[in-house]
């Protein structure tokens, strides 16, 4: 149950179309699940508006299925895992509905929910290196209702491509722009952006990039004002965020 729906619950027992025992019997369940590997936090939907999310590296096949399922058991309309290997995509496809996309890592199972945001998110990318981070950020905001706006491999090597784009960057609410090398993509929109940007430093680039530090650093100490940073590689932490600012 999410905060939707426990307004719609409680709104029919204001109007007298549900008992308020039967409200009880819905709201009254344990606030986590404890698998013995895993403690699934349930009440997450109400206090935050989302659900968990199924972090999947590090986590076995077996144990992804498990808390899938359970969330599924606990009625999550949409269940999202990142970081998910195609190994383990295979196995909870065999059990579960899910839709995998390979260059993310993204696995979902359920259904999409309706586009609800107010309005459009977009996501560019420095280059065809960053689009895994940059997918992972679309499809984390496309789950949690938002229409997303790609631009990708639209980097400051090539400004003028990014320029093709100038009405998608103004008419954005919020803007995620990924990139490694230097990270000066996220400068450059938010010099043209007069909506939020958030900076995704990709570990994308040569050795003095440091494995993505350049350009977190860049990112950091970017001179255009409302930009903020998320940390290395994290697509998902990106789209969550944007999502949040979009509902408001």
């Amino acid at each position: 149950m999410d905060k939707k729906e426990l307004e719609l619950l409680l709104n029919r027992v204001a109007s007298g179309e549900t008992k308020p025992e039967e409200a009880v019997l819905q709201i009254k369940t344990e606030p986590y699940k404890d698998l013995g590997f895993a403690k699934l936090d349930t009440h997450r939907g109400i206090r935050q508006g989302m659900p968990e999310v199924i972090y999947g590296a590090g986590k076995t096949k077996e144990q992804i299925l498990q808390i899938a399922q359970t969330m599924a058991a606990e009625k999550e309309k949409t269940i999202l895992i990142t970081r998910m290997g195609e190994e383990a995509a295979e196995f909870v496809a065999k059990q579960m509905d899910l839709r995998y996309d390979a260059l993310s890592r993204i696995g979902i199972v359920g259904e999409m929910p309706p586009k609800d945001g107010k309005g459009r998110i977009v996501v560019a990318t420095g280059g065809t290196s960053d689009m895994p981070v940059a997918e992972e950020a679309s499809l984390t905001a496309e789950v949690y209702g938002n229409e997303v706006c790609r631009l990708y491999d639209v980097g400051v090597a090539g400004l003028h491509r990014l320029m093709d784009h100038i009405e998608d960057i103004m008419g954005a609410r919020v803007i995620v722009a990924a990139a490694g090398m230097e990270g000066a993509l996220a400068s450059v929109i938010g010099g043209l952006a007069d909506c939020p940007v958030i900076a995704v430093p990709t570990s994308v680039g040569y050795g003095a990039s440091f494995g993505g530090l350049s350009a977190l650093l860049s990112m950091l100490n970017s001179c255009a004002s409302g930009v903020s940073v998320v940390n290395i590689d994290n697509g998902f932490g990106a789209g969550y965020l944007a999502s949040m600012i979009n509902h408001i």
